[in-house]
């Protein structure tokens, strides 16, 4: 199964839908529709059909295009739980989509005002039922063969510098799925913005969820990514875009280095995990770099070509005890 064909076709069909079935009904819609209900079943929010129609379909559109995207790099669908995740996210996102433009749809159908419409408490429960389970199924159907098994401890070649040679290394790491969601927050700002200035949405279009986009943005830049620069007496660690805040950490209190496999589930999940003496930078699975203090504790961080860096560690930590 190409996840590439899949995607595309299953993009296809779910943009069809969305699209098609208010078209299919327009006559029996009111314009505008209800498009938010409060407490009591009682709607409190509208939009034109227009807006509505470009609204159900970006919401779809938007995680659809970033999907293709991300399966185009190759590099979170090469392990299982990248694999997972991605199924389960397209095909979850897809019957959610979905699931809640039938839901608007069915509650404002043959009504004369949008005031009107009904919208039962059973259909967003039972929306939400329906995209976990789509999750679920994907992941599993789509987790392909398990990884190769890893050596937990990879210790870095040796590396030895000239007298006087001075060195250094850069690494980088960045979160697919992360970057995916950032990219998904800066696209609909993007995109309500236009439709602003258009004259298509108003304030109530924008309005409840603009914090929340705003908010992933903002987290997202701070997190997406994070550097390792390893020179001189010191290792300084990034994070996020503008690499702040940063960690410096003397040689004079780092025994040694070395790489290791880890995983977000080995270590309770994405971004900064564990307790001081302990901790975890995950950004990614797979390869990290693991600096041992002299104090007995460990700090890992995934980045890429992670030996390399820990080659140059152990080689400025030599130079030290030689100088």
């Amino acid at each position: 199964m190409n996840p590439r064909v899949t995607a595309t076709a299953w993009g296809l069909l779910v943009t069809a839908a969305q699209i098609g079935l208010p078209l299919a009904l327009r006559d029996r819609l009111p314009d505008p529709l209800a498009t938010h209900w409060g407490p009591g079943d009682r709607p409190d929010g509208s939009q034109s059909f227009t807006a509505y129609v470009l609204t159900v379909t970006l919401f779809w559109v938007v995680p659809w295009i970033v999907a293709l995207v991300t399966a185009a790099g190759g590099r979170t669908l090469a392990r299982r739980q990248g694999r997972m995740v991605w199924w389960g996210a397209l095909f979850g996102l897809g019957v959610l989509a979905a699931g809640i433009n039938v839901s608007t749809v069915t509650a404002n159908l043959d009504v004369t005002d949008w005031t009107t419409a009904a919208l039962g408490f059973v259909h967003p429960l039972l929306v939400i039922a329906a995209a976990l389970a789509a999750a679920l199924l994907a992941g599993y159907l789509g987790r392909g063969e398990p990884d190769d098994a890893g050596d937990e401890r990879r210790e870095p070649p040796r590396l030895r510098l000239r007298p006087g040679q001075r060195a250094v290394w850069v690494g980088h790491v960045s979160n697919p799925w992360l970057t995916m969601i950032t990219v998904a927050a800066a696209a609909a700002l993007l995109v309500l913005g236009v439709l602003h200035l258009l004259g298509v949405t108003d304030g109530s279009v924008a309005g409840p969820i603009l914090p929340g986009l705003l908010i992933v943005l903002v987290v997202g830049l701070l997190t997406t990514q994070a550097s390792v620069r390893v020179g001189g007496d010191r290792v300084v660690i990034g994070i996020g875009v503008l690499r702040v805040p940063a960690r410096r950490i003397p040689l004079s209190k780092i025994e040694s280095a070395w790489s290791e496999e880890r995983y977000p589930s080995q270590v309770g999940g994405w971004g900064f995990r564990g307790l001081p003496g302990g901790a975890t930078i995950m950004l990614r699975g797979g390869e990290c770099l693991v600096i041992g203090y002299r104090s007995g504790g460990r700090l890992a961080v995934s980045v890429d070509d992670a030996a390399r860096g820990a080659s140059l560690i152990n080689a400025l930590i030599a130079e030290r005890v030689d100088s």
